[in-house]
């Protein structure tokens, strides 16, 4: 038995004994509710294959941080809007940013315009080294033929060596440049990626839950923006005993009733089941349970039905599940899947 709902219906009936209007007296539509509620907690018809717990709904939390320390230049959402994914959330102040990658960007040029000078002193190298090597060419041909001296050898072969090293400098200097333009690019790549960065965007649909900054503050690298929830991603946590958890596998059928809304019945299937039992938490109000180890199971909602009705989607709300340990196991009339219209 449910504690808490048996407290809640137990203190409806002390009212109605001291004079408050009674379940009749509000209408029959209530006290169908109300009779189907008590049918649920109590278990009338339920087979022995279905099982039933509390818990409530959740939904995975996404955070939009800022990847590093600046002062936020604007907000664009407010809580409760529903944004894309894609969508921007924020926008940092890039002021600083801009300003470095301007120079990161002169950088660039300039060391585009050292790498052409350096081709063409390459260039100027190559014709004197060429020069040099067809002068010494024939004063060595002069001197085999006796016409020329040693002496003018020997200049023209000093004369190609540094030809030779002028050319290998300046192919260094080539490679220098060709260095330093990397450098710079590098640099502007990494700027630019700063200034990505600085505008937030939701990594997937969701509805912002907190908007925890305001325009012009200044937050910390890391700080979160805005929270999002998941509203793909929606789940009743619940705990079973042993027993229970033994028999289910993912996949398996499961029924949540919200307490706001007792008279709709919500499809779910169990998509986790914890591989290590522990005690139950908090959450599970029976005196008997908490002396037993229990399993930690996650039921989610199907997403085509949560995108349907996604206006409704409510995180925290505490409600009871149903979930069936044989699937041979026919849902009760009571389960049957009732959605609103």
């Amino acid at each position: 038995m449910h504690r808490r709902v048996l407290i809640s219906l137990i203190a409806s009936l002390l009212l109605a004994a001291s004079g408050a209007p009674s379940v009749a007296d509000t209408g029959d539509g209530l006290g169908a509710k109300l009779k189907a509620l008590w049918g649920r907690v109590a278990g009338d018809g339920l087979p022995d294959d279905i099982v039933v717990t509390n818990g409530r709904i959740e939904a995975e939390q996404v955070l939009v941080a800022a990847k590093f320390a600046g002062r936020v230049l604007e907000v664009l959402v407010e809580e409760g809007d529903t944004v894309e994914a894609g969508a921007v959330v924020a926008r940092m102040d890039t002021a600083e940013l801009d300003a470095q990658l301007n120079g990161a960007e002169a950088e660039v040029r300039r060391t585009e315009q050292a790498i052409a000078e350096a081709e063409a002193l390459i260039a100027q190298r190559d014709s004197e080294s060429l020069l040099a090597a067809q002068e010494h060419e024939r004063a060595a041909e002069l001197q085999k033929r006796g016409h020329g001296t040693m002496q003018e050898l020997d200049r023209r072969l000093s004369q190609l060596t540094a030809a030779t090293a002028a050319h290998r400098a300046a192919q260094a200097r080539l490679d220098v440049a060709l260095a330093a333009a990397d450098t710079a690019r590098a640099d502007v790549a990494r700027l630019q990626s700063l200034l990505d960065d600085a505008v937030l965007t939701a990594p997937r649909r969701g509805r912002v839950e907190y908007k925890l900054v305001q325009s012009g503050e200044v937050v910390a690298a890391g700080a979160p923006v805005a929270t999002l929830l998941d509203l793909s991603d929606v789940y009743m946590t619940v705990f079973l005993a042993a027993r229970a958890a033994g028999r289910i596998a993912i996949g398996d059928e499961a029924r949540i009733v919200l307490d706001p809304a007792p008279e709709y019945v919500v499809p779910a299937m169990v998509a986790f089941v914890a591989g290590q039992a522990q005690f139950t938490p908090k959450t599970v109000e029976t005196a008997d349970e908490r002396e037993k180890l229990m399993f930690r199971v996650k039921l989610r909602i199907p997403p085509a039905l949560l995108r349907q009705y996604e206006s409704r989607v409510k995180i925290g709300v505490r409600g009871l599940a149903y979930v069936r340990t044989s699937p041979t196991a026919a849902w009760p009339e009571t389960l049957a899947i009732k959605l609103p219209q």
